[in-house]
């Protein structure tokens, strides 16, 4: 079995990271003039453009090794389906040669990024658990 240069802990937090952001819609209002005491805050769950949380996955994406970002990048490949287990180095490679700076941009861009990550880890026979509320170092 492979091993992976991006620890479980990390993987977990950006798995939740992404479930919250993935509950992100395009604004459907755009004149609207309430509040959210008004509409039962229905706005926070409107994409515009400024998200806190993409900006904390995009910040700690980019603290990450470039190593880390790789993996992190083939495990998302791996839990998609591109490849199986037995094809990890092929994905890590696909992963290093298409590394232009924008790791963050490109996962953040994958719809199910959380479902993908968590189907990797599982592919390593590995789990995460529980919630984190603060990065991991």
């Amino acid at each position: 079995m492979p091993e992976l240069a991006i620890s479980t802990d990390k993987v977990g937090f950006l798995i939740e990271k992404a479930r919250e952001f993935d509950v992100k819609e395009g604004a459907t209002d755009l004149d609207s003039g309430s509040n959210g005491a008004d509409d039962d805050m229905i706005d926070v769950l409107e994409d515009d453009g400024s998200d806190p949380v993409a900006q904390e996955i995009a910040g700690f994406i980019a603290a990450m090794t470039e190593e880390e970002q790789i993996d992190l990048v083939a495990l998302m490949r791996l839990g998609r389906g591109d490849a199986g287990i037995e094809e990890w180095e092929d994905l890590k490679r696909e992963a290093a040669e298409g590394r232009n700076g924008r790791t963050a941009s490109y996962l953040l861009g994958e719809p199910l990024l959380s479902d993908y990550l968590a189907e990797g880890l599982d592919a390593f026979g590995l789990t995460w658990t529980g919630e984190r509320i603060t990065p991991v170092g």
